[in-house]
């Protein structure tokens, strides 16, 4: 039998590449897990220069204004009384597509917010969906490969991409998502906004609950057709980026109300879905929205390079109030974004202009490539001193939680991939569900292996038997009787 081991960068064989080392089931991720390390940072530096995923974006400045009392549940300055405004800049963009690509394509949005807050920049990065493709870190880097450019014809290869999708049944839930009619916004004004990860917010008492955010349009939801899409697509690629500018320039400023969603910290124990899952939502009926603010862009940037391009986000971005939770997605991104931007942008990205917290800066990095401030000065560079520099404060530790089990690759307990994602085909309108099947029957034609074509398809029927059927129907295919 000829050996077909994967291996590391090094030649050592991989003994799981489906899920990252965790303490426990639920993490958090261990940095011993070189393989994961290993494969997000080489796969932070496969292109230059631009970024490797969400490329094409136009961003925005404007702020954000407290409406509502959420002082019990975190300290966080920035959600600390009504009224409180925080400046803050937004990047939109899309996920797969070069810098030259065209903003209508079917695609998630991204859709990240950097507060300057008085206790630093806190960054929330997230898309325009509730949930994600994938629910561990160590297979983005797989999962981006096929949205991208096939290595042989340089061509975007559908058979990769569904083949991928039908063999990580956890993507079905934002498959049907980004396939329906919100798999094209109408513009970046007319679409949603989620932290989608699972986050912890802590109180002054040092209370915690689990949260999740979103941004709800006030502009209301327009989505485009594909064909209305396709079309603005070869007159105007730059349509999304053209009407956001334009928006704000004759001063009909966007605005989105923030809302959250609170889980007790016991309830994760007991909850019918994994809540740190990020391919799951958690019902609204079970955590209802909770209003906490209003945001407002109102201001357009004055050079694109130096505000939009040189804008650096990440979900570690972090301040005192909000922590993270063992989401394996997440734990892997606090790691692979900033990493991105060191190599990206280079060492000092944080201290750009648009990346600059407007407090003051006091650490103890120094030097690297294109340091174009005082570089500390005189000043004392280590730690422990004894000449006055900066110390710790313990009251702003990230907040603990319990861990326990053995170190070892473990996937999530709940492999339910396919409720959510039937429940979401039961709520649709019958015009929402013919929209949703063509779109995949268009999208899956150009598969070229009929195998990839029935294994996704049973993911469909699994989902809902009608979803399944009317995809097969479409595909000129049948159901697999083993799925039945």
């Amino acid at each position: 039998m000829t050996n077909n081991k994967l291996t590391t960068s090094w030649g050592a064989p991989v003994g799981d590449n489906q899920n990252s080392i965790t303490a426990g089931g639920r993490g958090p991720t261990l940095i011993q897990d070189v393989h994961l390390l290993e494969k997000l940072a080489h796969f932070n530096r496969e292109r230059v220069p631009e970024r490797v995923v969400h490329a094409k974006g136009a961003g925005a400045h404007g702020y954000f204004e407290v409406t509502n009392d959420v002082s019990n549940y975190t300290k966080a300055s920035l959600f600390s009384k009504v009224g409180k405004r925080t400046p803050l800049f937004v990047r939109f963009s899309t996920v797969a597509g070069e810098l030259g690509s065209a903003d209508t394509v079917r695609d998630p949005r991204g859709f990240s917010i950097k507060f300057y807050t008085e206790e630093g920049n806190y960054d929330i990065v997230g898309n325009n969906t509730p949930v994600f493709f994938i629910r561990d870190a160590i297979k983005f880097p797989d999962f981006i490969h096929t949205q991208k450019r096939d290595p042989q014809t340089h061509l975007k290869n559908p058979t990769a991409v569904w083949d991928f999708w039908s063999l990580s049944p956890e993507s079905l839930h934002q498959v049907s998502i980004l396939m329906s009619d919100r798999g094209i916004p109408a513009t970046l004004r007319h679409m949603h906004g989620f932290g989608s990860h699972t986050f912890k917010w802590t109180n002054a008492e040092g209370d915690g609950v689990w949260i999740k955010y979103h941004f709800k349009t006030e502009q209301g939801i327009k989505n485009l057709s594909p064909d209305v899409a396709a079309q603005i697509a070869g007159e105007n690629p730059d349509y999304h980026t053209e009407d956001l500018f334009n928006a704000i320039e004759k001063g009909d400023f966007p605005a989105w109300k923030l809302y959250v969603q609170i889980m007790p910290l016991e309830d994760a124990d007991t909850y019918r879905f994994d809540p740190f899952d990020v391919t799951k939502v958690w019902s609204q009926k079970d955590y209802p929205l909770i209003e906490v603010g209003r945001m407002v862009l109102n201001r357009n940037p004055e050079n694109y390079f130096a505000e939009v391009e040189q804008a650096t986000f990440s979900p570690g971005t972090l301040v005192p109030g909000v922590d993270v939770s063992p989401d394996k997605m997440l734990q892997g991104r606090l790691f692979a974004y900033h990493d991105a931007h060191r190599y990206r942008v280079g060492a000092n990205h944080q201290a750009l202009p648009i990346n600059r917290a407007r407090n003051e800066v006091k650490n103890y990095q120094r030097d690297g490539q294109m340091r174009f401030d005082g570089n500390g000065g005189k000043s004392v560079y280590y730690e422990p001193n004894s000449f006055g520099g900066p110390t710790e404060s313990p009251e702003d530790k990230q907040a603990a939680y319990p861990v326990t089990g053995v170190a070892e690759s473990v996937a999530y307990d709940h492999h339910d991939h396919y409720t959510q994602a039937g429940d979401l085909y039961r709520l649709m309108t019958e015009e929402q569900r013919a929209h949703l099947v063509a779109n995949i029957v268009g999208a899956m034609k150009p598969v070229t292996k009929e195998e990839i074509k029935l294994r996704q398809i049973g993911h469909f029927y699994k989902a809902d038997p009608e979803y399944g059927t009317r995809v097969a129907e479409g595909l000129g295919l049948s159901v697999p009787e083993e799925v039945k």
